[in-house]
């Protein structure tokens, strides 16, 4: 079933009361800032970011070498950007999806693939050992198809990852909606090895397990500058420095305080929607027993699921991009394509129909041309950066994490011999030939999605060159 291209008044009416802000965020036990970082100071390694990704470095870097002073920095407030924005899918891919990676880098799939599962279980592990209540639950993804040409296409992955040695269970319709019941379903692909976790509660857990094991941790410290200093490096602040002979930049879809990331990472804004909590009887309507995580198969597609108060989250869709605009932007707020998401989530559920929108919000993804993260190095090495999770960073970004300490500490693992390490995605071009290669592959893909999936010329020759894309 194509979904619709506009919303009905049933979805604008649904917005009536609608908060604009991120529910993981808007929750009254939300952490008091910490205070800004000032004077000077100095550390061993410095992380800037505390999104997860940043969060992660420094938790991983106390973990693995205790004696290190580790200084933590974030410019707003822990999670504030993508980290308390996303749907909380906590997949055990690190390639953005077993397929991205299994056509990127096919001789080395089988470690990539053992890699992640490792570092979901290893995540599993931390929140466990640290106490973190972030309603983790190892509930599983369901990739479903609306429409016959998607139910082909799941056969197709079904198999490429059979011969590859993933195992996934393919479901006919009858199944796919004893999971979850909508009428539009027509089967779908089960993946047991996605979590499910409130982001926000992740993200604050493991700050105060950072903290517990000596991180120092800075809220409202935007770095405004690196530059040498000696045999180390100096961050200036607004109202400090900060000398280290190691940085780590984990900024995402921030400006980045290095140039030569600008041209591997676009942002790209994700809106999403959260329902009021289910009635009963709506909640029996739809099933979900399991409370598995949901996406569907269209090139433009959405991510769903079940909160721990049973509310629905749904996202995505659209991938707006526009010069110049980074997170805090007015892209941030869209009245039309939240309706939209609306409107589509009624036409999965028609149960929901008269359940009210009580959130919206959207966030900036730092997306790259390969979908996953890429890593790499300046001053002389005493500089690493990670980025372009590409919206699946929930999971990879402590895999992340890891191959940047190893950069930054100069061990040689089997992290760092990956090509997936190694090798950097192809750049974008520069504007204004960025924003319109990017609006003529948003159009051509929602064309395709009319179209039973036909990719026309322009998205067949990005196939080509190993930049397809999706929404």
């Amino acid at each position: 079933m194509p979904f619709a291209q506009a919303p009905g008044p049933g979805a604008y009416a649904s917005l009536r009361d609608v908060r604009h802000e991120s529910f993981w965020l808007a929750q009254p036990d939300r952490p008091a800032a910490r205070a800004p970082a000032e004077g000077a100071l100095e550390a061993d390694l410095v992380v800037v970011g505390a999104g997860l990704s940043g969060l992660w470095t420094a938790l991983r870097a106390k973990e693995r070498t205790p004696e290190l002073d580790v200084v933590l920095l974030e410019g707003d407030r822990i999670a504030n950007a993508a980290s308390g924005r996303n749907g909380g899918f906590l997949a055990s891919s690190i390639t953005h999806g077993y397929i991205n990676g299994l056509q990127r880098w096919p001789h080395e799939f089988p470690t990539l693939y053992r890699l992640g599962l490792a570092n979901f279980d290893e995540i599993a592990a931390t929140i466990e050992r640290y106490g973190i209540d972030c309603d983790f639950t190892a509930a599983g993804e369901l990739d479903v198809a609306t429409e016959p040409y998607q139910l082909e296409g799941l056969v197709e992955h079904r198999d490429h990852l059979s011969a590859a040695g993933v195992t996934l269970d393919l479901l006919d319709s009858e199944q796919t909606r004893a999971l979850v019941n909508s009428p539009t379903y027509l089967g779908g692909l089960l993946d047991p090895h996605v979590g499910l976790v409130d982001p926000a509660r992740l993200s604050w857990g493991l700050a105060e397990a950072a903290e517990s094991l000596g991180v120092r941790i800075f809220e409202h410290t935007e770095v405004t500058g690196i530059e040498r200093a000696g045999a180390s490096l100096r961050l200036s602040t607004l109202g400090a420095t900060l000398t280290t002979p190691r940085v780590a930049l984990t900024t995402a879809a921030h400006q980045p305080l290095l140039r030569r990331i600008s041209a591997y990472v676009v942002p790209v804004f994700d809106h999403v929607v959260m329902t009021a909590p289910l009635p009963p009887e709506v909640s029996e309507q739809i099933g979900w027993q399991g409370r598995q995580g949901v996406g569907d198969s269209g090139n433009q597609f959405h991510y769903y699921r079940l909160t721990a108060d049973d509310r629905i989250l749904w996202g995505g869709y659209d991938a707006v991009y526009k010069k110049g605009e980074r997170p805090g932007s007015s892209l941030e707020r869209d009245d039309f394509l939240t309706a939209r998401l609306v409107q589509h989530l009624h036409d999965t559920f028609p149960q929901v129909a008269e359940v009210p929108i009580e959130y919206a919000w959207a966030g900036a993804i730092d997306t790259c041309s390969r979908f996953s993260a890429f890593w790499g190095q300046a001053y002389s090495g005493q500089l690493a950066y990670v980025a372009g999770f590409t919206g699946l960073g929930v999971g990879a970004s402590r895999f992340g994490a890891d191959v940047l300490l190893d950069l930054l500490l100069g061990e040689r693992t089997e992290r760092t011999e990956l090509d997936m390490v190694g090798s950097k995605p192809l750049p974008f071009p520069p504007e204004p030939a960025r924003q319109v290669v990017i609006d003529l592959t948003r159009r051509a893909i929602s064309a395709a999605d009319a179209q039973q999936g036909r990719r026309n010329l322009w998205l067949r020759t990005l196939d080509r060159l190993g930049l397809g894309f999706d929404s």
